[in-house]
């Protein structure tokens, strides 16, 4: 219960990481806001309630501001503050350059960088009357460490958050505000399930942990960052790939 009464939230979820991530957070006892832009949110707050937190669900496109703003009314209306924000909401179509429009560019980059820009600045005049406040950006080896064909956009997002990640943090030091970035690897989530199950078995070979990572993996180091165990670590980008990027 290293997160007893704290109000998080979590962006993208409705599935995958994020939603392991908010659940992993309600079992530390954090009171948990879910936001998607799907209906899969009411589900979880079922679940969350389970364990015996309180939760919210909003539907809320975290590229456009009114809706980002409209969700955080709602959750001081409810809860009277936030404590941690998670920015996990990510897309990542694949497509090549060459074939890649503008039209293809932008969505990618308003929903993982604007959105994570977004979510962050709707927050923070609650975090710094607070004087208090952590927030987590999921961000990806992809971009940040390595590159990948075919996610020239999506690879340009995430470590756009890296760069977000260390400047900010910088600005909200002053206010008693965290902030960190995550790099996760090969996760076992729906998005890469669809690479069919050989592909699957070849990244395993390439794992020095000889095995792909879980979600959990990822919500057990956001409940590490956004708990008082890391109130020393603040402008960070951890890689999380059981040694998949190593040289």
């Amino acid at each position: 219960m290293k997160l007893k009464d704290k109000v998080a939230i979590v962006t993208g979820s409705g599935q995958g990481i994020g939603k392991e991530v908010a659940l992993t957070l309600a079992r530390e006892g954090a009171n948990v806001v879910v936001s998607d832009i799907t209906d899969k949110v009411y589900d979880m707050v079922k679940e969350i309630e389970k364990m015996g937190s309180q939760g919210l669900a909003v539907k809320a496109d975290v590229s456009n501001i009114k809706e980002v703003e409209e969700m955080v009314r709602k959750i001081l209306e409810k809860f009277g503050r936030i404590d941690i924000l998670v920015n996990n909401a990510g897309i990542y179509p694949f497509k090549s350059l060459v074939e890649m429009e503008e039209k293809d560019w932008d969505k990618v980059l308003n929903v993982n960088l604007k959105g994570t820009f977004n979510c962050t600045k709707s927050v923070l005049q609650t975090m710094i009357k607070q004087k208090s406040g952590v927030i987590i950006n999921i961000s990806s080896i992809a971009g940040s460490v390595v590159g990948y064909s075919n996610l020239v956009h999506y690879s340009a997002s995430k470590s756009g958050i890296v760069g977000f990640t260390r400047s900010a943090a910088l600005e909200l030091a002053q206010h008693g505000i965290r902030m960190n970035a995550i790099a996760p690897g090969p996760i076992e989530t729906p998005g890469i399930k669809a690479v069919g199950e050989e592909s699957l078995k070849q990244i395993v070979k390439t794992v020095p942990l000889k095995r792909i990572g879980q979600p959990r993996d990822v919500a057990n180091l956001v409940v590490f960052l956004a708990s008082e165990d890391s109130n020393f670590i603040t402008g960070q980008c951890i890689v999380i790939d059981g040694g998949y990027t190593l040289p």
